[in-house]
């Protein structure tokens, strides 16, 4: 699987592939011509209220995960997921978000969940 994250403000690297923004928001100010990325999914995103509590902890908790998790296992994201994981088979995919701590971000928690469909 050709799978990898990115944050939203780093300029594309040659193995990127398609870059897919998987954030609630998208940044202010940044003209569509200058955004970094191909495609944006809100749908990946964590929920605006589960968003609150990792501003709040500036951390990604247990609850945090188990709770992410549990959205994206709903029948929407979980379909977004399966077609990421069979794009990634086949071309490469990146996932992106303006966390700048990538151990701290949801998107290595996506990312987890795109493998697991593909596998």
């Amino acid at each position: 699987m050709m799978l990898r994250t990115f944050n939203i403000y780093e300029p594309p690297a040659a193995d990127d592939g398609l870059r897919i923004a998987v954030v609630r928001h998208l940044p202010r100010g940044v003209r569509k011509a200058d955004r970094q990325f191909d495609v944006w999914l809100p749908i990946l995103a964590p929920s605006a209220e589960l968003l609150k509590t990792v501003v709040e902890t500036k951390r990604l908790t247990p609850a945090f995960i188990r709770s992410y998790r549990a959205e994206m296992n709903r029948p929407d994201p979980r379909h977004v997921i399966e077609l990421l994981a069979s794009l990634a088979a086949r071309q490469p995919l990146a996932l992106g978000c303006h966390c700048t701590d990538e151990s701290n971000c949801h998107r290595t928690l996506l990312a987890d969940l795109v493998r697991a469909a593909g596998s």
